[in-house]
């Protein structure tokens, strides 16, 4: 008789929580999603018929998020965001081809984004087969292609432990720097301080994200 107060309670609770200001640097704003995301309690704000109506009208996200297709790596519920928060870009092994970069400028130069998460992860099936030097056919090939020199990077490193995880990482600086190289657009606003970038990494075990090392 006791579980209408008890739901009661929980929905006061997270009425709470969604009220409280979102931080406005974004970086903080994504580790807090993604904090809350690990530990079960997801508020997810700004999903909603109101935040539907309204995002309707235009968009303005506060950030943008290259990440790779996998199914298991969903931006907005990772980091506990809703309508209209991210601007992502998705393709296999988070690489920043043509298409991408073409993406990512018009999130920051017409959308207004001033923060950039270049995100990849654990178990990265792109990144792997790079390391394994596989070919598959097709398309899929000119992704390992991509990838391969941060693999070879990784493989180069005398201490081989955990040699995939390395890749990864090495991916994600070898994705920042084609940014750099690649879109003068982006470099040059990042140069202005209009845009901050960085590189990370999300663990599918624990379903944290985390900051790769040199990914700035």
């Amino acid at each position: 008789m006791f579980r209408p107060m008890v739901t009661l309670t929980v929905l006061i609770l997270a009425a709470t929580v969604s009220a409280q200001p979102a931080p406005t640097d974004p970086l903080t704003r994504l580790m807090a999603g993604n904090a809350r995301f690990v530990a079960g309690k997801s508020v997810h704000a700004n999903q909603d018929r109101a935040r539907l109506t309204e995002v309707a009208k235009g968009q303005k996200p506060f950030a943008m998020i290259l990440s790779c297709a996998d199914s298991r790596v969903p931006p907005e519920i990772l980091f506990d965001q809703g309508l209209g928060d991210l601007f992502v870009v998705r393709v296999a092994g988070n690489i920043a081809d043509s298409h991408a970069l073409g993406s990512l400028e018009y999130g920051a130069q017409v959308l207004g984004a001033r923060f950039l998460m270049v995100l990849g992860h654990e178990y990265c099936g792109a990144v792997n087969a790079a390391v394994k030097g596989e070919k598959v056919g097709g398309n899929i090939d000119s992704i390992i292609d991509v990838i391969a020199p941060a693999a070879s990077r990784a493989k180069a490193d005398p201490d081989q432990t955990d040699l995939l995880n390395k890749a990864i990482a090495e991916n994600v600086r070898e994705v920042l720097s084609a940014i750099n190289k690649r879109s003068p657009a982006l470099t040059a606003m990042a140069a202005k301080g209009e845009l901050k970038i960085v590189g990370a990494r999300y663990d599918l075990d624990g379903g944290d994200v985390t900051l790769v090392p040199g990914g700035k």
